[in-house]
């Protein structure tokens, strides 16, 4: 079901959006209107899905052992040697 919406653009974007038209890349500035507004869609769950998990990772590391920075760092070393033993680098 389509749903008519009064948008403002700029005269490039609507010149930018008349030649791909053109181009026969979409059928109409609807239609280009309407990718855009997917492409900020998928952007915008790909960046909250992307916060959750870091979030989930922070409070996960929060509730461990607090490592010094300087441990950290050795312990990031040794597997990374470690990683790269194995992979004969």
């Amino acid at each position: 079901m389509s749903v008519k919406a009064s948008v403002s653009i700029s005269k490039s974007q609507d010149a930018y959006a008349r030649t791909l038209v053109e181009e026969g890349r979409y059928a109409s500035l609807s239609a280009v209107v309407q990718r855009g507004l997917e492409l900020v869609r998928a952007e915008t769950e790909a960046r909250d899905l992307e916060t959750a998990a870091l979030r989930a990772l922070l409070e996960e590391r929060a509730k461990g052992p607090f490592v010094p920075l300087e441990e950290s760092r050795d312990e990031t070393k040794a597997m990374l040697a470690r990683k790269r033993s194995e992979l004969g680098l």
